[in-house]
């Protein structure tokens, strides 16, 4: 893990460095490939999911076992272990109650007689991607299907890889039933993505496609972006953790390990104005990482990784200036464990979740907190926001001229038309024009 001093004259060019070697905009490499598995389940449906899924997941079936049945449902919801199933229910209410306060209303308002608005609409039909294979994310259910169920969105789909058995995840399936999605199918990767761009036989065509994905489900979301919509082209998670000497080394520690065993590409951050602390914290990760190597062995595996790659200890002047660097980094998760954490909160500019406070970590919000954890990765906070509610409605404007306002007002048009060369747009008023002179 590499400690950084803020006050050394490199400092910020060598942060920024560390942090564009992890871009996620390295998709070239399977572009090609994505493209041909898109055309492919556009020309051929339901053949290619068959086709592809047991070209690259080894699992094969037909066409009736694409969709999963009721009983399979309700078969999972029976075998998975009643205390996670009573966790399920309980973040199910939080997330629930957190974004019921994101929906907004339709507005209107008269001006001269004239009636102006926007009109708020659910979009009618998404498609939520979960993850599966090496592990199940039940959590990614919740998180983008009652998001979508808020809005008021009727037709919510999903779709997760298959094992070798040709069943997806108890976990997941129990989630989905939790959340009454419609309709359950098992393909995974680009050609999932593609199938709810599109539509096939028995995958239907949605609006909008949700949920995370290894490179290939990036990549094909990018490329049917514009077709359907899309919520974010995620990249490898990231936390920074700002914190004074208060804060105790060892949830420093483990927070900062909590998000390296995402993925080899995962960056952790501190930044403190202690170096007691940091240096406490350095010997904390070093000793967990040694002492469960063999308890946790994948992860600390893949923790090492990323600690080592793209870990980092920054020694800042003051708190403060902790923030700007913060800011600096954007990051998808930002935890302040400090005797002034709030007021900190005044100067965060670029963050996906802000986490207050030493009971506060950061696994807490992307389980039972409420608040969602699909967030903008790699420095994407400066312009993007969590999931949302308001990711799943649209709106329409809405124009009543009177007769009165289009008197007042239609002139004005004209001249900025015919400035524009749209002489046809300045007939379509000036016709009108002719009828209300007075």
């Amino acid at each position: 893990m590499k400690v950084l001093f803020a006050k050394n004259s490199e400092f910020e060019k060598e942060l920024i460095k560390i942090i564009k070697k992890r871009s996620p905009g390295e998709l070239t490499g399977v572009e090609k490939r994505v493209k041909e598995i898109i055309e492919k389940v556009k020309e051929k449906g339901d053949e290619a999911l068959i086709e592809l899924t047991k070209e690259l997941d080894g699992v094969f079936f037909n066409a009736e076992e694409l969709e999963v049945r009721d009983g399979e449902i309700e078969k999972a919801y029976q075998s998975v272990e009643k205390d996670f199933l009573e966790a399920l229910h309980k973040a199910y209410e939080n997330i629930l109650e957190f974004h019921e306060k994101q929906k907004q209303e339709s507005w209107f308002y008269m001006k001269e007689g004239s009636l102006l608005g926007q009109w708020i609409l659910p979009l009618e039909s998404v498609g939520i991607y979960v993850p599966g294979g090496k592990a199940a994310y039940p959590s990614t259910v919740l998180m983008n299907a009652i998001t979508a169920k808020v809005a008021g969105v009727e037709k919510i789909y999903m779709t997760s890889p298959p094992g070798k058995d040709k069943q997806i995840s108890p976990y997941i399936l129990a989630a989905a039933k939790v959340c009454g999605i419609n309709k359950i199918f098992k393909i995974g990767g680009a050609q999932a993505v593609a199938a709810f761009a599109f539509g096939t036989q028995t995958i239907p065509k949605v609006d909008k496609i949700v949920g995370p994905g290894n490179i290939y489900v990036a990549c094909a979301k990018k490329q049917v972006y514009g077709e359907v919509d899309v919520d974010l082209i995620a990249g490898p998670s990231e936390i920074v953790v700002i914190a004074d000497e208060t804060a105790d080394e060892r949830y420093v520690a483990y927070d900062l390990l909590s998000q390296a065993e995402h993925d080899e590409n995962a960056m952790a951050v501190l930044i403190t104005d202690s170096e007691h602390l940091a240096f406490g914290v350095l010997r904390c990760l070093k000793n967990f990482l040694e002492q469960n190597e063999g308890i946790y062995k994948n992860n600390i595996t893949i923790a090492k990784k990323s600690i080592d790659e793209y870990g980092l200890i920054i020694i800042a002047e003051n708190l403060k200036e902790a923030v700007k660097i913060s800011n600096l980094i954007a990051p998808e998760h930002l935890e302040i464990i400090a005797k002034n954490s709030g007021e900190l909160l005044n100067d965060v500019k670029n963050a996906g979740t802000v986490f207050l406070g030493k009971f506060s970590p950061e696994p807490i919000g992307d389980y039972i907190a409420g608040t969602n954890h699909v967030l903008p990765t790699n420095q994407t906070s400066r312009f993007f926001s969590p999931l949302g509610v308001y990711d799943f409605v649209k709106r329409i404007n809405v124009v009543e001229y009177s007769m009165e306002s289009f008197r007042l007002y239609a002139d004005y048009a004209i001249k900025i038309a015919e400035r524009e060369g749209l002489y046809l747009h300045a007939n379509s008023l000036k016709v009108r024009m002719e009828d209300v002179q007075e």
